[in-house]
């Protein structure tokens, strides 16, 4: 399926705000709602659309520390890589985890609530792990961008 320049605004529509209604977004676009609802159905059916969340207030909920580690195994094996990620994906803390090329093998994205919780983390989570070399902790002081969506701008330019 290749997108053109309505599928493009359909997404940037739906990264805005995925609680809009077909009607509103038909409205936005100038078009009768049926094909948008289509294009909506077809975007989730290829997989253009994974998943439809709430992003939360972190710090409202008391997350407030953001911490980013770099990871590097004692290994390169298939085995060492999976059975890390199989382990990193049951630590609720880690938000995100990269496969990363440079000094780290991974970079991992936690929030927590604040540096004893990190501290209580790397205690009795992460340094248990057997395969575990170097890591290198980062300590966000703030966040000044922090988005989800995407940027589809210059991909409708090249569509036309």
């Amino acid at each position: 399926m290749k997108l053109d320049a309505t599928d493009h605004k359909i997404l940037k529509l739906l990264q805005e705000d995925s609680n809009r209604t077909v009607k509103s977004i038909s409205e936005s676009l100038g078009l009768s709602t049926t094909p948008i609802f289509e294009r909506i159905k077809k975007l989730e059916k290829e997989n253009y659309i994974d998943k439809y969340v709430a992003v939360l207030n972190h710090k409202k909920i008391g997350l407030k520390q953001i911490v980013f580690i770099g990871i590097t195994l004692q290994g390169h094996t298939r085995s060492y890589l999976e059975k890390f990620v199989k382990e990193i994906n049951d630590f609720p803390e880690v938000i995100e985890c990269h496969r990363v090329s440079g000094n780290f093998d991974y970079l991992l994205k936690l929030v927590v609530e604040d540096i004893e919780a990190y501290e209580k983390f790397i205690i009795t989570k992460l340094t248990l792990l057997p395969y575990l070399g170097n890591v290198q902790s980062l300590i966000a002081l703030s966040t000044n961008k922090q988005t989800n969506q995407l940027d589809l701008s210059h991909l409708i330019e090249n569509t036309k």
